[in-house]
């Protein structure tokens, strides 16, 4: 391991990130919020000393980054980013202790959109973009944007990318790594403007255009109102949310493919047509449940349907309604929903539509191979045949997660709040999902907990954004072993 190399390339990205800031301080200059302006300027100068002391510190020192390089410097970039993007909260007092700060922004990087926050429409602009931006930001990933801007370090970022990016699989578009972190920011960016544009026809403003942008394209679901997407009181806003949630749960290697003109590739992705599969089954049978139960007319009851169950299934955490008085039945279809998550290679999080896909065929062919002893068995999902090394660290992760949300609902029940409240809270924080139920609805903050329950959650979603085993690696022997 070269620790020195670690400290240079957190210090870069620092640097990188106190760039950034002057986006939401020139938001709070232009809506004269001078309190924030000097609650960012605060954060920024701090970031800047701190990183050109650390530059300093390792200079000469040759860049070598290696796989346990890669895994502390990533988890750290989250840690650290996530501290100081919760300044600006707590110098303007906007929460109540620095624990639901570094709840709130870390709940925004990780795309979870988990809130402690209150009172969402009386805060100030500036840090509300603020706010909103770090779900943009963790939406495609920190560092895959960092490799992609800055080949300047003279770094190899394989690993790096490796350790950020999600699913069991990682997409090399382009023959080098910075160019495959450029052209998925590049799409990510371009989907992104497009969605913006569409907003601000329907009526919205470009405040609101951009951070509702921020929270779908992200899949993080924060809004500058308290009142989610419903604020709007427009059906065209939510089809227009639909569509782009939609689209960012969808592995952004295929929109390269399409570019490419490589339309079969994309059709004949296995995950892919899984995962719009599962989004019309769980559409209609809520649709369905809803306009049988007289909850909702036909047409608003496949609009509201589909608008939850791709705001679930993404792990995005809109809402166009108050789903929390639905029948069971529908709420039921959404929970499942939680644990499947997006595609590998989406902004979405959760378990992944690829790994549950998988996990399907191991079943069956496991049913299989029971009865026809002597058969020769090939996992494949689509196009795509699975590796017995891809099987089992598919298997193992799916029961580590599952073994996180049980020891985490074990853990944050000495809070004393409710059963289902308190797993359905661990669960969406460990699959950066946003929203739930129990309790975890539209109206629901997650200010009602301690602070040392908020780090739990807090240090939930890191696990989960990363994918577990990127973090949980750091805590073995092995890992701090020459």
């Amino acid at each position: 391991m070269h620790p020195k190399t670690v400290i240079r390339l957190l210090s870069f990205i620092t640097i990188f990130m106190a760039f950034i800031l002057l986006i939401p301080t020139a938001v709070s200059i232009g809506y004269g919020e001078w309190e924030g302006v000097t609650a960012f300027v605060a954060t920024i100068v701090p970031m800047l000393f701190i990183s050109l002391i650390g530059i300093a510190f390792t200079r000469g020192d040759e860049m070598k980054v290696s796989v346990k390089d890669s895994y502390l410097f990533v988890t750290l970039t989250w840690v650290v980013l996530s501290f100081f993007g919760a300044l600006p909260l707590q110098f303007t007092g906007v929460l109540d202790n620095f624990a639901q700060c570094y709840f709130e922004i870390m709940s925004g990087f990780t795309t979870t959109g988990a809130a402690a926050m209150v009172g969402i429409d009386s805060k100030m602009k500036g840090i509300l973009f603020w706010r909103n931006m770090t779900n943009w930001l963790g939406g495609m990933g920190i560092v895959v944007l960092f490799i992609a801007v800055l080949p300047i370090l003279g770094v190899r970022g394989t690993a790096l990318y490796g350790a950020e990016t999600v699913g069991p699989t990682k997409d090399k578009l382009r023959p080098k790594i910075r160019e495959t972190a450029l052209v998925l920011w590049l799409i990510y960016t371009g989907i992104s403007a497009l969605q913006v544009v569409l907003l601000m026809l329907g009526g919205l403003d470009w405040f609101d255009a951009t951070t509702v942008m921020f929270g779908t394209m992200g899949a993080a679901g924060y809004v500058p109102h308290d009142a989610s997407i419903a604020f709007y009181k427009s059906d065209y806003v939510e089809w227009i949310c639909i569509i782009f949630m939609f689209l960012a749960g969808t592995n952004f290697a295929l929109y390269y493919r399409i570019l490419q003109r490589k339309f079969s590739k994309v059709f004949r992705d296995g995950e892919y047509r899984l995962y719009w599969k599962i989004v019309l089954l769980s559409t209609f049978l809520v649709a369905a449940n809803l306009f049988a139960k007289g909850v909702f007319n036909l047409n608003d009851s496949i609009r509201h349907a589909a608008f939850q169950v791709v705001s679930f299934i993404t792990t995005t955490g809109f809402s166009s309604t108050n789903y929390s008085t639905w029948p069971l039945f529908a709420q039921t279809v959404l929970y499942v929903l939680c644990y499947v998550g997006g595609c590998a290679g989406s902004t979405g999080g959760g378990i992944k539509v690829v790994r549950i896909g998988a996990m399907m065929k191991l079943f069956g062919n496991s049913i299989r191979k029971r009865l026809h002893p002597n058969a020769v068995t090939v996992l494949r999902l689509g196009d795509d045949t699975f590796s017995n090394d891809t099987v089992q660290a598919i298997a193992g992760f799916v029961g580590f997660y599952v073994m996180n949300a049980i020891i985490g609902t074990l853990v944050l029940s000495l809070t004393e709040v409710d059963f289902l409240a308190v797993h359905t809270s661990v669960l969406l924080t460990l699959g950066n999902i946003g929203i739930g139920l129990g309790g975890i609805g539209t109206d629901f903050t997650f200010a009602i907990y301690p602070e040392w329950a908020l780090w739990c959650f807090s240090f939930l979603m890191l696990v989960g954004r990363l994918e577990l085993f990127t973090v949980y690696s750091l805590f073995t022997r092995d890992f701090w072993r020459r």
